[in-house]
């Protein structure tokens, strides 16, 4: 392990780090299995060119911690594989897929699930390369939770709970959403629907913005056709900078890690932020967001309903059975962790991470280790 991510290590983990390399299929690929003393760990495969061990090992805690708090009887892991499936075809990507999947044979405390640059094809792939992976198509009994938006469906039930006890009205709410992708649109579709205005969406091209509320439908008309959110007629747009300092009352990042920093968390002009990414803002700009009031779901709350509706697939429920759990475990969890912020005066982040360490400080007592 590099010293980056040494000196993360803890008395939670991680508990394997495995780099993978196969140089006939050009697959490099970095695996963290954080902590399963709760049980098998679920985590997403990520591919994307600049994915490093460092991301994978945060995303994984970001996991360890997500599972806890959401009460499923799961640990944390992720995995990483560095490539670009934007300029890879779409066999080159099955064999990447299918190497990995023989290389981790044997890590069978791992369940993989589909992340960003994958998707429940590839889950597919990998389940019959090893009969192990969750997010698969619904033809071979899999609940695809990309097609039905199981995260952004418990970004909604978040931010029900969240905008009754911060008193901000979703209806009418000015929503903007960083990253129209597989999350983002969902949360656009969910959200609208809800009642609130879409005023602001970035994707890789750039960010469109119409104070008035921007029609979603035909935002996704325009991203089905391969095209940028920026060629959306009578929107002002500009870079995908710009949707940071665009006013509203929702802002929900749904891309990258560490999108918000320390540099630019000043300009933020927002009075909720529900997480839809893993790790989208820095531990510091959380602090700062806490200190100048605005209210703040952390991602492993607030984005729990893609592991939870794999975890409930993995124990044969149904797509209707996800779609309750989903409501009912973030509606809980956000409540629980808002209560204990005021109560306490501490940050949300904070007041998450002590919910989800003592689930899994309880857990690690009954392990022989």
């Amino acid at each position: 392990m590099t010293d980056s991510v040494l000196r993360f290590m803890d008395e939670l983990g991680p508990e394997k780090v495995v780099h993978i390399y196969n140089p006939q299929h050009r697959l490099k690929a970095v695996l963290v299995i954080d902590n399963v003393a709760i049980g098998p760990s679920i985590g997403g495969i990520r591919m994307a060119p600049d994915v490093t061990e460092k991301e994978a090992f945060r995303l994984a805690r970001a996991m360890t911690l997500k599972n806890a708090a959401a009460g499923l009887p799961h640990g944390g892991g992720k995995s990483v594989i560095q490539a670009d499936p934007k300029s890879i075809s779409e066999s080159e990507k099955e064999i990447l897929i299918r190497s990995f999947a023989q290389a981790i044979r044997e890590l069978k405390d791992y369940i993989p699930g589909p992340d960003m640059g994958t998707d429940e094809t590839c889950m597919a792939w990998i389940k019959d390369e090893i009969n192990r992976s969750v997010g698969l198509p619904a033809t071979i009994g899999g609940i695809p939770l990309d097609e039905i938006g199981a995260t952004a469906w418990g970004l909604l039930a978040s931010a029900n709970t969240a905008c009754e006890m911060y008193q901000i009205p979703l209806a009418g709410a000015r929503a903007s959403i960083q990253g129209f992708g597989a999350v983002g649109k969902h949360a656009a579709r969910f959200f609208q629907n809800s009642g609130a205005r879409i005023v602001a969406v970035s994707d890789s091209g750039g960010t469109a913005y119409r104070p008035d509320g921007l029609d979603v439908p035909e935002l996704l008309k325009l991203k089905s056709e391969g095209q940028s959110v920026v060629s959306y007629e009578g929107a002002e747009t500009g870079d995908t900078d710009m949707i940071v300092s665009l006013p509203s009352d929702i802002w929900i990042p749904a891309a990258r890690p560490d999108i918000i920093n320390t540099e630019n968390v000043a300009s933020l002009d927002t009075q909720l932020i529900l997480q839809g990414a893993n790790i989208p803002i820095t531990e510091e700009a959380e602090e700062i967001l806490f200190e100048k009031g605005i209210h703040n779901i952390p991602d492993f709350i607030a984005n729990a309903g893609g592991v939870i509706c794999a975890s409930v697939e993995y124990h044969g429920g149904t797509e209707k059975q996800a779609l309750d759990v989903i409501a009912q475990k973030i509606e809980t969890n956000t409540r629980h962790v808002i209560r204990k912020s005021l109560d306490e005066k501490i940050s949300p982040r904070r007041a998450a991470h002590a919910l989800a360490l003592e689930r899994v400080q309880e857990a690690m007592q009954f392990r022989r280790i």
